[in-house]
């Protein structure tokens, strides 16, 4: 495979997975902000921010953190990079420049959410309408998913998109429990306000189900660290992200004359560190500590990535 063709299906799985993560890191932080107090309600909205890495390109644009400029910085603007609306506009530049590689329910999938997204006015992220806008990005985003795993071949291009949607679903899993760290504090205090954390945490990624399901127990800091940090049953977990990060990487390498790089060995070794991972261990230690570690390595991983396989980094 061209390393062009592959750097497109790389981010076309990253672009798409992107747009999901924000759409669900808005819609928890809507609804912790209805519930906190004015003051608190602004850093719900900072920590959003810094949960999708776009506070300084938002301060440079913006004076103050409002959840109206918050929401359409993430939601509408194009001069974010890690918008929804940018990622839906890059998800489907990549899409069409890779158009047969791809199976006519993925290019569907990708062509008509694009085509739906510019008819919408700018009205969408207001009130009322927000919550059920959220709901239709991450419906769009679970379709190009589901298409992919049912429509591909188990082929390089299906491991080129599948490599990207993992690397992009860890770093954002790792980063919205970072920017609620202190909540996971073995110290912190287990009150309302930390309560409502936890399940924010949890709603993000669609796993307050799931937690209930493994533990039958009510929410506990350890637990719902270690859900989304150890265990291998919930897929957006970073033990499940990188043992198929370390799994396809293995499988391109194989299907591509058996030369391995940097690349591999940082998968293994992330994979390893989440695998032998100890929850107890991990917040006496410290969890921003190891998340801060785990998001550094996570970006490095995406830069080898690219000098092993691809054309060039997008963003």
């Amino acid at each position: 495979m061209l390393s062009r063709t592959a750097d497109c299906l790389f981010w076309l799985g990253r672009y798409s997975e992107r747009a999901g993560n924000v759409a669900r890191g808005l819609a928890a932080t809507f609804r912790m902000a209805m519930l906190a107090r004015p003051l608190s309600a602004d850093d719900e909205w900072r920590s959003l921010l810094i949960a999708t890495g776009s506070e300084p390109g938002f301060l440079a644009k913006h004076s103050h953190v409002t959840p109206e400029a918050v929401i359409h910085w993430l939601a509408l603007d194009m001069d974010n990079p890690s918008g929804i609306a940018a990622c839906v506009e890059a998800a489907r530049r990549n899409a069409r420049t890779v158009r047969t590689a791809l199976t006519v329910d993925m290019w569907e999938a990708i062509n008509d959410t694009w085509i739906e997204f510019r008819r919408l006015d700018s009205a969408v992220t207001r009130g009322d309408r927000l919550p059920g806008f959220l709901d239709w990005v991450r419906s769009r985003a679970l379709l190009f998913n589901g298409a992919a795993t049912d429509t591909m071949l188990r082929d390089d291009a299906w491991r080129f998109v599948h490599l990207g949607t993992m690397l992009e679903r860890a770093d954002n899993t790792a980063r919205l429990l970072d920017v609620r760290h202190a909540a996971f504090h073995p110290d912190a205090a287990g009150d309302a306000a930390s309560y409502a954390q936890w399940q924010a945490v949890l709603r993000a990624v669609s796993a307050l189900r799931a937690y209930q399901h493994v533990y039958h127990a009510r929410l506990q800091p350890q637990l719902v660290a270690e859900l989304l940090l150890l265990r291998q049953e919930l897929p957006r977990s970073l033990l499940a992200c990188y043992r198929n990060v370390e799994t396809v990487l293995e499988a391109i390498a194989d299907a591509n004359g058996g030369t391995r790089g940097e690349c591999h060995q940082l998968a293994g070794g992330l994979h390893a560190r989440m695998r032998s991972g100890e929850i107890g261990g991990i917040l006496n230690d410290g969890l921003h500590g190891f998340l801060t570690q785990t998001i550094d390595q996570n970006f490095e991983l995406g830069q080898q990535i690219g000098r092993q396989y691809l054309d060039g980094q997008q963003a």
